[in-house]
């Protein structure tokens, strides 16, 4: 079993979004917890068309975590529904609402309803780099080889 940590969360309005479930790991082994849209009409998603969908949740993430706010791949396959800025990162010195940016890649124009599953949320350790300026960096076998420079 992989190691459990407390993320608080709380609702920012929960007489309104007592009907919404919280965010939930639908699988025993699954990354992401599926979070639903806290929106309170049908929102038309044009082809092309950027929105910011709330989900009515704040977090208190734990220092040294980030939460990644991931496409759910259902939407992004069936339908091009995917999070514009995939992953995008939630900061564990953050306390406002969770947001999700979604962007419509597909054919059609998509209907978001207010509890469809729209991202996934995925807490994750944060390692902080410390920079080390120097003259020449170590040389590999690829070295700068850039885009494309494996031939895949």
């Amino acid at each position: 079993m992989n190691k459990s940590v407390t993320l608080q969360i709380r609702r920012l309005d929960p007489e309104r979004d007592s009907d919404l479930p919280l965010p939930a790991y639908h699988s025993e082994l699954a990354a992401g917890m599926d979070v639903a849209a806290a929106i309170t009409a049908p929102l038309l998603l044009a082809k092309g068309e950027i929105v910011l969908v709330s989900t009515g949740l704040a977090m208190a993430i734990p220092p040294g975590y980030e939460v990644q706010v991931r496409p759910r791949s259902g939407l992004a396959i069936k339908h091009g529904v995917t999070v514009v800025n995939a992953p995008g990162t939630i900061d564990a010195d953050y306390r406002g609402e969770v947001k999700v940016g979604l962007i419509n890649l597909g054919k059609e124009p998509f209907t978001i309803r207010r509890g469809d599953r729209i991202a996934q949320l995925v807490l994750a350790p944060v390692v902080r780099a410390e920079l080390s300026v120097v003259a020449e960096l170590d040389v590999t076998a690829r070295n700068d080889g850039g885009f494309g420079h494996t031939g895949l």
